[in-house]
């Protein structure tokens, strides 16, 4: 089977210290996607946890890059910050029903992300996975959960995601909770180690070493010094590897991706 195809990217495009350190003097505001995604193979866009986007939005989104670009959405907070995650639906639908869609082949994971104080609680857990579409307009959909708690750190969890094909977050090189578990048949992860003193974001031996892990993870493999719960291999093959540089020095993180596309090339 061929190897899975790795993705490596950034949250957002639409930072102005970027001007200049990324974007070239001159170039217009409106054209920055295109720019990134001639750059970049994949965007997180985070917009979409704090409120609705409009259809045409994912369709500009879409028009706008190349063939093979893929956008990640982040789920939106009113579905995963609530007590009890089993009445999610109404936001969920509300979601799905924004226009996601509208990127069609380019639409790639939904990341539901929690907060810090959300604790596992198994029952409920397993109902919000439930509430999850496998589809939409004819789209098959991809789902990950960025768990930030501990009590996750459990073999009912692992077990629980894996049953229904939706990824475990990696957390690297944070002080969030990290679960390095291959539970889906895609891997995401988000690094947020990236210091402004480098010029690349991370230091050479850290762009080796991150694009040597993504190698590992497209091979369904859970890689050294990233700790998992369970198994340290995948139970199924893995497709695709959506490695994300976010946070950490946000100014050096497009060149901190694009070190690591390059290394993976």
């Amino acid at each position: 089977m061929a190897e899975a195809a790795i993705r490596v990217g950034i949250g957002g495009w639409v930072f102005e210290p970027w001007r200049g350190t990324f974007y070239p003097d001159g170039l217009t505001q409106k054209r920055e996607l295109e720019y990134a995604s001639s750059k970049l193979s994949t965007i997180e866009i985070n917009g979409t946890y704090y409120g609705s986007q409009k259809p045409e939005s994912f369709r500009k989104w879409r028009a706008e890059t190349p063939d093979g670009f893929v956008f990640s959405l982040k789920g939106p907070r009113f579905a995963t910050n609530r007590r009890v995650l089993a009445e999610a639906g109404p936001s969920i639908e509300k979601f799905f029903e924004s226009g996601v869609t509208e990127l069609k082949e380019k639409l790639g994971v939904l990341n539901w992300q929690f907060a810090g104080t959300k604790k596992f609680d198994p029952d409920d857990f397993a109902a919000f996975l439930d509430l999850l579409p496998k589809s939409h307009d004819g789209i098959a959909l991809r789902h990950a959960v960025e768990v930030r708690n501990d009590s996750f750190r459990t073999q009912e969890f692992i077990a629980l995601v894996r049953e229904h094909d939706v990824a475990v977050v990696t957390a690297a090189d944070s002080d969030y909770t990290q679960i390095g578990d291959v539970t889906a048949p895609f891997v995401y992860a988000r690094i947020m180690g990236t210091e402004e003193k480098e010029k690349l974001g991370y230091s050479k031996k850290a762009l080796d070493t991150w694009a040597a892990r993504a190698k590992d993870w497209a091979k369904g493999e859970v890689p050294n010094g990233i700790d998992a719960v369970a198994a340290k291999k995948a139970s199924k093959p893995v497709r695709d590897v959506f490695l994300y540089v976010i946070s950490g020095a946000k100014v050096r993180n497009p060149l901190a991706a694009m070190a690591i596309a390059d290394r993976l090339k």
